[in-house]
């Protein structure tokens, strides 16, 4: 070998890096080893310790001068969401703000309808969402000019009613990328200040979307209001329940008269409700009058309880049965209206229908024009079930509030005179003057803080506020203020964004598959070193040194690029051990065939790397093209998998070709001999001659009957869609009660109104819950709901009911949520990705062995080897004790697959080129045979190397990916088949079908 010195400097150079990098994630896991010993499983008092040391000098040797915690935590190879629990979530920005604003609020009702079109059509299209309201908008009105909705006074300079739609549709890009662009400067402020270690914030380019990645985080519902709420602040003039509450009680009334007309004829109907709309209309009652109806009301109301009682209520009060208004009895006995701005008081569960009537344009008309209302933030009241509905004014006509929140420059934690946590704020100089003038206009009235349409507070002003400070109390726990305070500061979203996609993992999960994660490794690692050593001799001792070190560059190069190791990505250190040995595999069945020629030592191993080398490079360009698709196409935990993939064939690439030379050339330098078998395995495939083409009717045969079953089972049966392509919530849970998936499919049927899909999930008490209960709300508070759902209907499943907080922590391992919008990327994706590796395997097949016959025999046996696995996919997912979710991880399963397969592929005919020469002909029915025996010993040993290693990983690495090892455990097998029987037989066949044609 040539250059040795430069590849033993490169080595060492390599090796120091790694070291290097690696040194980061010791002296990080020894720091924070001992914060946990010192916090005794105080996580507060542990995050304190790791804080207050962040800064402070940790280790001092040789290249690790004067390093700090900060320093070794940022540099460490850090631990996925998977392996250390956390939350991942995905947000949309949602650009339908942003046209809207653009258009000033347009009412034109073929503007309003294009929203809603493209809005329903982005579920299921890959066009963003500009070009399919444009589409919208011109089948709506296909003769009108966007200039015509858009030219307003705000975009004067830009738009005018001579702008073509060209025009304007550049300017709405150019404004929703704007809005995306510091949606994300946004949301990077506010992660930055919440104090997560070592979170992950990427954009998705080509699209609205923010990934974000938040490790170690135990509170998701804390994370969701802090990313989803816009921050829109306002102060608000109100007004007193006594000036609106007889206009609310009119409305009861029209209520309660329109519920009894309809038990009357339609005809009646047309006739009277025009009048009674009228008279209610015209009433005026005076205070009292309004007292004593609602005092009567009051008394009905909490008198006869029963089921009749109720309904007759309901049908006399239709409003306050469901909204108790601000009255109360006085020491006196008579009623009278609460101060305030207090409207009246809803259970959570009917805040939504109060909403329903107060919507209705009828209804609308009973209240002045300049009033809207709103419902406060925090509940009160047993288990914080009621919420107040809040009488806000606005200014002038418009929807506006007196004063915005851009006027605030700072927010922060504070404490008031009583003790109680509140949000100080102070504004600029244009904002603390109009603060001071609200404030002298309403004294002795208040004043509500509305953040993102909820009221926060809404103090009673005492005097002239000068100086522009105001705070915001509510009953706030620190760590809400703080979360408050820290929105503020970041700014308002230019317009919401929501989770479309969020994936939650509890800590005990994490640890189970760091613990399953590397026993696979162990396992799987020691198996490989077995069967080198006995197959190899000392050869395979060599080759065991080397994958040490290929393992050891492995994990030193994923710290340099401040990767991050998921569960995924554990499985593709198992794969790549099981796959790194296939070099050395190629290079020493080489050496053999050379020393059986009777070449020396040294003849034969220079010989056998050479013969060795284009195999190798051409079946490893090949797997790594799959890995950078995989890569592309992936997303989270699966761009975890194609990295250390990626990382691992370059390595074991340069261990393999270069230091097991080295190491080789040593031996042979000092005379030492190097034994590539032992007397029993040097025996073994050796002159064979099996007639493989003969009978290749047989493997089509067999082939497409199994093929085809799975085609009618994909067209009868399906597959079980996993929440990725289909959209849902999905839930792992533990209980203890030993009741089955039935009986909880049952009872929360009862919770949901629909059946979920209930499976066991590993152990008979871990079960795997997905539902599409409300996936397309897109509330904040419709998460929590579903959880308490959950809760609900899984309580009598525990010996001992736990508390709903307790539920969460200790029984609910993992939570995943994926909007059917992405769900359909997701599914186009995965269609993308393997097309493209074909597409690529081709080319790159194509270019190398300069005919198309063996492009198209390899990648017709790859999609075979997809047909195949996807068959077993869909005719087992109902009888095998596994879950068989078609899922992005198994998208992975099937890349690798292909480029496990094509490897195979590659070097059978690398040895076809070979064995032909110079040879004229294209191809011959004895030199292919002849390669297919004289590689056999490869192919199963590599297939032999790599499948025990991933049947190690199906049986120990845990229940998350064994559906995924599943997958590639079937490709494997199934690809060494297709590279012996079909991909040849097909190149063949397809040779002789031309030159045929050519003849005639």
């Amino acid at each position: 070998m040539k250059a040795k010195g430069a590849v033993r400097w490169f080595a060492a150079l390599f090796a120091m890096i790694c070291l290097y990098q690696l040194s980061f994630t010791w002296i990080a896991s020894n720091v924070e080893g001992d914060a946990k010993r010192f916090a005794k499983g105080d996580e507060s008092l542990e995050r304190r310790y790791l804080d207050s040391i962040a800064e402070k000098e940790v280790f001092n040797f040789l290249w690790l001068k004067k390093c700090t915690y900060a320093q070794a935590r940022d540099q460490k190879l850090n631990l996925g969401l998977d392996l250390q629990g956390g939350m991942n979530v995905v947000m949309e920005v949602d650009v339908v703000d942003v046209i809207r604003a653009l258009s000033n609020q347009s009412k034109d009702p073929a503007f309003n309808k294009a929203l809603e079109l493209a809005a329903s059509r982005q579920a299921s299209s890959q066009l963003d969402y500009v070009s399919l309201f444009v589409q919208a908008y011109q089948e709506q009105a296909p003769n009108a000019r966007l200039a015509g909705i858009f030219a307003t006074r705000e975009n004067q300079g830009r738009i005018d009613f001579n702008t073509s739609d060209e025009e304007v549709i550049a300017v709405i890009r150019t404004e929703a990328e704007s809005a995306i662009d510091r949606s994300f400067n946004i949301l990077r402020t506010r992660i930055d200040k919440f104090g997560v270690t070592s979170p992950n914030i990427q954009r998705q380019q080509g699209s609205g979307r923010i990934n974000i990645e938040l490790p170690g985080v135990d509170n998701p519902d804390r994370v969701r209001k802090l990313l989803q709420g816009t921050a829109k602040l306002e102060f608000w003039e109100t007004f007193e329940a006594a000036e609106v509450l007889d206009r609310v009680a009119e409305i009861n009334k029209f209520l309660a008269a329109e519920s009894k007309l309809k038990g009357k004829t339609a005809m009646d109907s047309s006739s009277n409700s025009g009048d009674t709309t009228t008279a209610l209309a015209d009433t005026s009652s005076s205070q009292n009058a309004l007292l004593r109806d609602l005092a009567k009301s009051d008394t009905s109301m909490a008198g006869d309880t029963s089921e009749a009682g109720l309904a007759r209520t309901k049908q006399e009060n239709p409003l306050f049965a469901i909204l108790m208004p601000a009255v109360y009895q006085d020491k006196d006995g008579s009623s009278k209206v609460s101060q305030g701005p207090i409207v009246g008081t809803s259970a959570a569960r009917d805040t939504a229908a109060v909403n329903t009537i107060m919507a209705r344009t009828e209804v609308k008309n009973f209240l002045p024009r300049n009033m809207k209302m709103l419902w406060t933030v925090k509940g009160r009241g047993e288990g914080n079930r009621f919420f107040d509905l809040v009488a806000l004014k606005k200014r002038g006509n418009e929807d506006q509030a007196g004063l915005e929140g851009d006027v605030v420059t700072d927010a922060r934690e504070s404490i008031d005179p009583f003790g109680k946590v509140e949000v100080s704020m102070t504004m600029n100089a244009e904002g603390a003057k109009r603060w001071r003038r609200m404030t002298a206009d309403n004294i002795g009235k208040s004043v509500a803080i509305v953040l993102d349409d909820y009221v926060y507070s809404f103090p009673t002003v005492q005097s002239e506020i000068s100086g522009g400070m105001s705070s915001i109390s509510g009953n706030f726990t620190t760590e809400e203020a703080k979360d408050l305070a820290n929105i503020l500061k970041a700014g308002k979203l230019p317009a919401p964004a929501r989770i479309v996609e969020e994936a939650v993992v509890g800590p005990s999960l994490g640890k189970e598959a760091i613990r399953s994660g590397l026993w696979s490794i162990v396992m799987g690692l020691l198996l490989v070193l077995v069967f080198m050593a006995l197959y190899y001799a000392r050869s395979g001792l060599i080759a065991n040194a080397v994958l040490f070190v290929n393992i050891f560059f492995i994990f030193g190069i994923l710290a340099s690029l401040q990767a991050v190791l998921t569960l995924p990505g554990l499985a593709g250190i198992v794969l790549t051990i099981g796959m790194a040995v296939d070099a050395n595999v190629l290079i020493f069945e080489r050496i053999r065939e050379e020393l059986s020629r009777f070449k020396s030592q040294r003849q034969a191993v220079s010989d056998g790397f050479s013969n060795a080398y284009s195999s190798i490079i051409d079946a490893n360009v090949t797997t790594i093209l799959t890995g950078f698709i995989l890569y592309t196409f992936g997303s989270g935990p699966i761009r975890g998998f194609a990295t250390t993939l990626i990382v691992g064939i370059l390595t074991s690439l340069f261990a393999a070709l270069f230091l097991s030379r080295l190491i080789m050339e040593y031996y042979v330098s000092k005379d030492k001999p190097i034994t590539f078998g032992t007397s029993a395995t040097l025996k073994m495939f050796t002159n064979l001659n099996f007639n493989f083409l003969g009978r290749r009717r047989l493997w089509y045969g067999v082939s497409l009957t199994v093929i085809v079953a799975g085609l009618i089972s994909m067209f009868t049966q399906g597959f079980n869609l996993g929440v990725d392509f289909k959209g849902g919530r999905s839930y792992v849970v533990t209980l203890d009660s030993g009741r089955g998936a039935a009986d909880i499919r049952s009872a929360l049927t009862t919770v949901y109104g629909s059946a979920p899909e209930v499976k066991t999930f590993g152990s008979d008490q871990q079960f795997k819950i997905t539902t599409t209960y409300k996936i397309n709300d897109n509330s904040e508070t419709v998460d929590a709901e579903v959880e308490e759902k959950l809760w609900k209907g899984l309580s009598g499943f525990y010996q001992s009911k736990p508390s709903q907080e307790a539920f969460k922590t200790s029984y609910l391992m993992s939570s995943q949520k994926v909007g059917p919008t992405i769900a359909d990327d997701i599914k186009v994706s995965a269609i993308w990705s393997i097309f493209f590796a074909l597409v690529a395997i081709f080319v790159y097949i194509v270019i190398r062995f300069r005919k198309w016959q063996y492009a198209l025999g390899a990648t017709v046996a790859l999609a075979h080897d997809v047909l195949v696995v996807l068959a077993v996919f869909t005719l087992g997912w109902k009888w095998l004790p596994f879950s068989m979710e078609i899922d992005q991880a198994f998208i992975a399963a099937i890349l690798t697959i292909i480029g496990y397969s094509i490897n195979d592929t590659v070097v059978i005919f690398d040895r076809i080129r070979e064995d032909l020469g110079n040879k004229k002909l294209t191809v011959d029915f004895g030199i292919i045979n002849k390669a297919l025996s004289t590689t056999l010993s490869r192919t199963l040993i590599t297939a032999f190397t790599t499948i025990i290693t991933v049947v190690i990983l199906f049986l120990f690495g845990g229940d998350v990916i064994k559906s995924f090892s599943f997958a590639i455990l079937i490709g494997l097998i199934v690809g060494t088949y297709s590279s012996i029987f079909t991909a040849s037989a097909l190149v063949f066949d397809t040779v002789k079908w031309m030159e045929g044609r050519s003849k005639r």
